[in-house]
């Protein structure tokens, strides 16, 4: 994988699968921060538990290929295999460490607001907030709901100095920003498309024209079983 020196960021997600909906936010990601590329990036290995009774995800080999697949029409888009090719579980700051050495520069990394609020309990958040530029993305009707101050520990918030209205920070020592991008994704989850895969429902209307075949061939999300 080649990567631009600026103007580069990598949206993270398990994609399990990618849908219609990824895509439509990622393009809109990259065109409100002005991104030369923006990269989706699968969580090879998740660090977090299931919840009782959740199936599997698909391979991380096969949620990488349909990324490629989704993204290859797709100008600016494209899929980074970063954390597979790591190996073991998949902790954002080590992925973070990785990319800006090799970028000379602090990545742009996308992340949901639900994740986002949920920050501190993840590897290193300290390091990780001043290794790489943070994009909270969340839904306009929610975007008022709480400043970003208001989602992270007040230990971690103490880094980071808050413009008015909560909607933007900068650290203060590392330089490294927060900001949170309201779009408006289509409807559509993950959850919803595997589900109506077990249900033997169709979804070709939910999922990218280059990737519905394989999904669907694969045979994964048929196979797995109704959580209880």
């Amino acid at each position: 994988m080649t990567l631009a020196r600026a103007g580069t960021g990598f949206f993270g997600g398990a994609f399990d699968p990618v849908h219609r909906g990824h895509l439509q936010a990622a393009a809109a990601l990259r065109g409100r921060l002005g991104l030369q590329k923006l990269w989706l990036l699968p969580c090879a290995e998740s660090p977090f538990p299931r919840r009782t009774g959740e199936p599997p995800p698909a391979p991380a080999k096969l949620r990488l290929q349909w990324l490629r697949q989704a993204t290859q029409q797709r100008s600016g888009l494209g899929a980074c295999g970063l954390e597979l090719e790591r190996g073991g579980p998949s902790y954002t700051v080590d992925t973070m460490r990785i990319l800006r050495e090799r970028l000379g520069a602090p990545p742009v990394f996308a992340v949901g607001s639900d994740a986002f609020a949920a920050i501190a309990k993840w590897r290193e958040p300290r390091a990780l907030l001043g290794l790489c530029n943070i994009a909270v993305l969340s839904r306009p009707a929610r975007g008022a709901a709480r400043g970003l101050a208001e989602c992270l520990s007040a230990e971690l918030a103490r880094d980071f100095e808050f413009a008015a209205g909560g909607e933007q920070a900068r650290h203060r020592s590392a330089g490294t920003w927060l900001r949170r991008i309201a779009i408006a994704p289509l409807d559509i989850s993950s959850t919803q498309v595997r589900r109506r895969i077990r249900r033997g429902e169709p979804v070709r209307c939910l999922l990218p024209a280059a990737v519905a075949d394989a999904v669907l061939a694969s045979g994964h999300y048929a196979r797995a079983r109704e959580p209880a």
